[in-house]
Parts: structure tokens; sequence; C-alpha cells
């Protein structure tokens, strides 16, 4: 529990970095701004045509007694609803690192330099988060079916949906924030999944904790820069231990 409490912790002192570095913190919001509202717009949508689309999906249901055919369809109303949370969760990180790849760069870059580090030479560049972007948007689309097919089971299947999605997609949005800062070391993929594997517990509580926050409303335009912060100091923290041979001189 202490390391995934220091994984929470770590958002804290993302948030911490609006008292430091208020406008760049700002210039985040942006990006994150726009993608939501047009993430809003399409869970607006989704509500609007909500029993239209659950009436197509059950045709079978249609010679069933009305009370069961009413409750069959609200759950499957409910599990595309879960279902279409968890994908705008992930794919709005996705789609706002991309769009706002500029404002967040300077942002973790900011963040490096405060805390001492140099001689950081591998830029992530544009079309790495493109690519980054489009693999949490597929991963992002399996937990939300496997979410959504949980959220069917009679009485449990909410609360179990809830509680699958909020720890998977925790990881996964950890999981790419703090890309940034380990493949600024030269650090590839398969190495950096390795090393957050290490530490899951400590990932896991910067990753839900996170997802928390996005759960708020409005609460994932204001805290997408402070993930982008905190991701960063995440990333440092992994390496830490790796480190702590060669201080103490023991290597």
């Amino acid at each position: 529990m202490r390391e995934f409490a220091r994984g929470m912790g770590m958002l804290g002192q993302g948030f911490a970095s609006w008292r430091r570095r208020p406008g760049l913190m700002a210039l985040g919001l942006v990006p994150a701004a726009i993608v939501g509202l047009v993430f809003l717009a399409g869970l607006v949508t989704l509500g609007s045509f909500l029993p239209s689309i659950a009436e197509a999906m059950t045709p079978f249901a249609d010679g069933w007694p009305g009370l069961w055919a009413t409750v069959f369809r609200i759950a499957v109303g409910t599990a595309l609803v879960g279902a279409a949370l968890v994908l705008v969760a992930v794919s709005f990180t996705a789609v706002t690192l991309v769009v706002g790849e500029p404002f967040y760069e300077r942002i973790w870059t900011a963040v490096e330099r405060e805390l001492g580090s140099t001689g950081i030479e591998v830029g992530y560049g544009f079309w790495r988060s493109v690519a980054d972007g489009l693999s949490l948007l597929a991963r992002g689309l399996g937990v939300s079916i496997v979410a959504a097919l949980i959220g069917l089971i009679p009485v449990v299947g909410g609360v179990v949906a809830t509680i699958f999605a909020v720890t998977v997609t925790g990881w996964l949005l950890a999981d790419e924030l703090a890309s940034r800062g380990l493949t600024a070391r030269g650090m590839p993929t398969a190495d950096r999944r390795r090393l957050m594997r290490r530490h899951r517990a400590r990932v896991l509580g910067f990753g839900v904790a996170t997802q928390l926050c996005f759960m708020v409303p409005l609460g994932a335009v204001v805290t997408m820069p402070a993930a982008v912060a905190g991701s960063t100091m995440l990333a440092r923290s992994l390496l830490e231990p790796d480190a702590a041979p060669s201080r103490d001189g023991s290597a």
C-alpha cells in the first residue's frame, strides 16, 4: 500500500506544478479543453440515441414479456454507457497527447530541468506520439469491450466492470504518460514495460488516481497538465532503484 500511495502522491506533486509554473500549466488546458468538448458532444449524442441503440442491438427481446425486455435493454444500455466512458477515458488521453504534444513536451521537459535532469537527448516526436496514441486507443477499445461484457453480469456486473475498468485503464494511462520521460532516456518499449511491472503498485497508484480524477466532471481537462508533470516524476522514480547501487558505491 505504501508504493500505491506513493504513486498517488506523484499526481499530487503534478498538481503542485500549478503553483510553480502557472502559465506553462495553463497552456496544457487548451488541447485538453478542445478534445474534452468533442468527446462530451459524443457522449451527449450517445445518451440521446441510447434507447434506440439498445433496441436495435436486442431484436430477439421483442417477443419477451415487457418487463424482462425493458430490464435487459436497460442492462445493455448501462453496459454501453460504461464501455463508452472507458473508451473515452483512454482515447481522451491518447488524442489529447497527440493534439497537444508541443504543449505537453514543454511541461515535462520543464519538470525534468527543474529536477536537475541533464543529457536527455532522445526526442519523443510527433509521429512517435501518434503511434503510441493509436496503440493506446486499440488497447482501450479492448478494455471497453471486456468491461461492457462484464457489465452484463446480473447484480454485480456494474461494480465489477467499474473496478476492472478503473484498474486497467489506470495502468494504460500511466504507461502512456510515463513513456515520454523513459523514452527520452533511450529506453525501448519492452524495457520500459518490464521496469513498470517491477514497480506495479506505484504505477497503478498513479494511474488509478489519474483515472478517478478523469471521472469527475471537467476533471480530465484540469488534471491533464498535472498528470503530464506527475508522470515525469513517476518515470524518474522508477529508475531510482536501478541507480541506487552506483550512488552508495556498492556497484
